[in-house]
């Protein structure tokens, strides 16, 4: 029932579109860039896109099937190759990657520590993260999560960032810019208990959402009561 109401709200003020375009903007010209495109899946709103553009590209997972997947998509990309791997084991040996492009990933990491510590590992000198990932550092948020969480497939692998999580990768690299969405617009679904008409409640979502977008661009405070964000770090 979350995802459906959310799922509906960023479809209907096309969320997605601004955070691929962030992404894309932060991620420019790749074509002198080794890219990592970590926990792909079987390919991502950006990942033909980073291996089309990419000096090197290489694309890790742990579900086989869906690397397998992947790679038929990649067979045109000389330049590329997925591998159904762990990021966090000995024996992934690629590094000095210039850009580790992480939608949705990170979070799927317990040990925060290790996880920036193998990222650093990782990245070339000046080597760059941009990240996507859920939250719970809102209170309404945080009681949401904690109720609908025992009945989640996913709880034994998903830990939404917190804001010692946020704060640890703020530390340990250089912040260049960061966004955040559904703070204020998470509360669109209120608007269907008032009568007014469906163009108004999407008017309304889509300038809570830009108010959302700006705001935590500069904002601690609004950029914690987002329930999703995106991080452009660099490696100190």
């Amino acid at each position: 029932m979350r995802n459906g109401i959310l799922t509906r709200f960023r479809k209907t003020i096309k969320v997605e579109k601004f955070i691929i375009e962030q992404h894309a903007e932060w991620i420019g010209d790749l074509k002198h860039q080794k890219v990592l495109d970590l926990g792909c899946y079987a390919g991502n709103s950006l990942s033909l896109y980073l291996a089309h553009n990419a000096k090197e590209y290489i694309a890790i997972d742990l579900s086989e099937p869906a690397i397998t997947k992947l790679n038929k998509r990649l067979v045109k990309y000389p330049n590329a190759r997925a591998e159904a791997i762990d990021f966090l084991s000995d024996d992934f040996r690629e590094n000095n990657f210039d850009l580790i492009y992480a939608y949705g990933v990170l979070h799927h990491f317990k040990d925060v520590d290790e996880l920036i510590n193998i990222l650093k590992s990782k990245l070339s000198e000046k080597g760059k993260i941009v990240s996507y990932d859920p939250t719970s550092t809102s209170k309404p948020v945080w009681l949401l999560r904690t109720i609908y969480r025992p009945f989640q497939s996913d709880r034994d692998w998903e830990w939404p960032f917190t804001e010692s999580t946020i704060q640890k990768f703020s530390e340990s690299f250089n912040l260049l810019d960061r966004r955040g969405v559904l703070g204020k617009s998470k509360w669109f679904f209120l608007l269907n208990l008032i009568p007014i008409s469906s163009k108004k409640r999407t008017q309304i979502g889509t300038a809570w959402h830009l108010e959302d977008w700006e705001k935590s661009r500069k904002s601690d405070k609004h950029f914690l009561k987002c329930m999703q964000v995106s991080l452009y770090l660099q490696k100190k």
